[in-house]
């Protein structure tokens, strides 16, 4: 598995790419903003983790990593519903934000010590 700051700065990419393509509607530029957001904050917060000085913000960092994932497939899924958006590099990027998400669910519980 490449390792999970490349991946994570690369699903960002590839979001800022996608959403360049939206059109330049109210509802276009709307969902192309929010899923930048939430996609290159997936990878900042990554980065971020690994620079924690504490367990206790590494773990926070990695429930705003989780989070911020999970928010990208939403824009995804939302964009997609309303037609901003179709095919399989739609489908892709909503299957790695969802591999991401369950990846950052389960380090964050093994940082706190659950399994």
């Amino acid at each position: 598995m490449r390792d999970l700051r490349d991946r994570t700065k690369q699903f960002a990419l590839d979001c800022f790419r996608l959403v360049e393509k939206f059109p330049k509607t109210f509802m276009g530029k709307h969902c192309a903003s929010q899923l930048f957001k939430s996609s290159s904050s997936v990878a900042a917060n990554y980065r971020a983790s690994q620079l924690s000085q504490t367990k206790a913000i590494f773990i926070s960092k990695l429930s705003i990593v989780t989070e911020e994932a999970d928010e990208s497939e939403f824009w995804l899924e939302f964009s997609e519903d309303i037609g901003l958006t179709k095919g399989d590099e739609v489908k892709r990027l909503k299957n790695e934000a969802h591999e991401l998400t369950s990846i950052f669910v389960q380090a964050r519980k093994t940082a706190q010590g659950n399994k």
